[in-house]
């Protein structure tokens, strides 16, 4: 890590220590070139390989040194965003589908030393050779488990018989795989096994049944008795995700819902809600379970039961953090039966029935026709924000600025009020929309 110290990234996170499995996966990556990281989810296992990557990378080299692999684009974004949080000199380019391939191809021109997408995204800038991939001397598959549960098997074996100097590979699961692909070529890997404690101790599950007609209702009571507190509502298919969503805007409860078969933009702009409290409830499937970057959640509701235990620790792997306590709600209609993978009988839970209808949040998403790309930045938003749309600092909540756009979270007794007064205003030159997103 020649352009920055240990000490200096972890005051750049935050952070006084590296866990345990951080140490471990640095000091194993000086002495063995093929590591698989097997950790449960919400274990700091990003910093796990971006640490050895930062050290393995050649600052007197150029073009793509390290390439990152991921099963969906979300998780390619978080990764972005932790690297960029470390502090490093060090560049690093992100690519998934739904994003401007012409964009990334742009971005190639001038190569990052590191690149993380998405197996099919990256599959086509090898075949369409945006860049020049001899460079790449380390390889992770992050979350490989999912990644091979998503389909992805053809595409990373086209990616890494591509490569011809890797020096360095490390794979990452929440599961430990029976038999992995022979495409790796793997020699005696030094397997890192902190599986142990899989659902987190101070997690409490409760177990209520419902009768089926009377489900959605119940759900919506239960919602009203923990107060709307941060919440994420798991689904085994998108069209529950949907009708859950529907019944909800009909009785006028904010939440978002997220599922593979939005647009892109909208699980952006669904997450950023989520992120900065405009919205505490999140409706979704298996696919919000990991690799998102997502706050501290209080509850998980199982609305429907996954049919594999991976996928309820995955789950259940959302609350309880850190050492941070949290419940998972087991709602079960009078035809559902309890999985054999739940081994410890649930305590009981009635779900009250005269608890009122939260309060509404207090927050609400602004829009802004300009980011990255644009050259603006957070500090540019806050000033526009403040000088002229009369705001106090107390008055801005979460801000992101993605490639083209930008989301502000403002106080909603304020925020048509302010889109209104900033709409066509000018931030560094450019004109900009501002609007409340819906």
């Amino acid at each position: 890590m020649e352009n920055i110290t240990l000490d200096n990234i972890k005051k750049n996170l935050g952070i006084s220590e590296f866990n345990k499995i951080q140490v471990e996966s640095m000091e194993k990556a000086k002495s063995h070139n093929e590591l698989i990281l097997l950790a449960p989810t919400g274990t700091g296992k990003t910093l796990g390989y971006l640490l050895p990557i930062l050290n393995k990378i050649n600052p007197d080299v150029e073009g793509v040194q390290a390439l990152i692999l991921v099963p969906s684009r979300e998780l390619a974004l978080q990764i972005e965003k932790v690297f960029k949080s470390i502090g490093s000199k060090f560049k690093i380019n992100c690519c998934y589908g739904g994003h401007a391939f012409q964009i990334e191809q742009k971005n190639l021109s001038q190569p990052p030393q590191v690149l993380v997408g998405t197996p099919g995204r990256i599959a086509s800038h090898i075949e369409e050779e945006t860049f020049d991939y001899s460079t790449v001397e380390s390889i992770v598959f992050d979350e490989f488990d999912k990644a091979l549960e998503f389909g992805f098997l053809k595409d990373m074996e086209y990616i890494y018989t591509s490569l011809r100097s890797i020096e360095f590979k490390m794979l990452t699961s929440a599961t430990d795989l029976a038999e992995y692909p022979e495409f790796l070529r793997l020699n005696q890997p030094q397997k890192l096994n902190h599986l142990t404690a899989q659902i987190p101790k101070p997690l409490t599950v409760l177990q209520t049944e419902v009768k089926s007609k009377e489900k959605l209702t119940q759900l919506l009571k239960l919602i009203y008795h923990l107060k709307a507190e941060r919440m994420i509502i798991f689904c085994n298919h998108r069209a529950a995700v949907e009708r859950i969503s529907s019944f909800f805007k009909e009785e006028e409860l904010e939440h978002q819902m997220f599922h593979g078969g939005m647009e892109q933009i909208d699980r952006e702009r669904a997450l950023v809600k989520f992120r900065n409290d405009t919205s505490l409830i999140l409706i979704t499937t298996d696919l919000a379970a990991r690799g998102l970057d997502i706050p501290m959640i209080q509850h998980v509701i199982h609305y429907q039961l996954p049919p594999k235990e991976d996928a309820f620790i995955h789950r259940n792997g959302r609350t309880a953090r850190m050492n941070e306590t949290g419940n998972a709600y087991m709602l079960l209609a009078d035809d559902d039966e309890i999985p054999e993978y739940v081994n410890t009988y649930p305590r009981h839970f009635d779900i009250p029935q005269d608890a009122p209808k939260p309060a509404p949040t207090q927050w609400e998403t602004i829009y802004v026709s300009a980011g990255k790309k644009n050259k603006i930045n957070k500090i540019d938003l806050v000033g526009l924000f403040i000088k002229k749309g009369n705001l106090d600092k107390n008055d801005i909540g979460l801000i992101e600025v993605k490639d083209f756009i930008s989301f502000i979270a403002v106080k909603k007794s304020k925020a048509a009020l302010v889109a209104k007064r900033l709409n066509k205003e000018r931030v560094k030159k450019i004109k900009v929309k501002v609007d409340i997103a819906q």
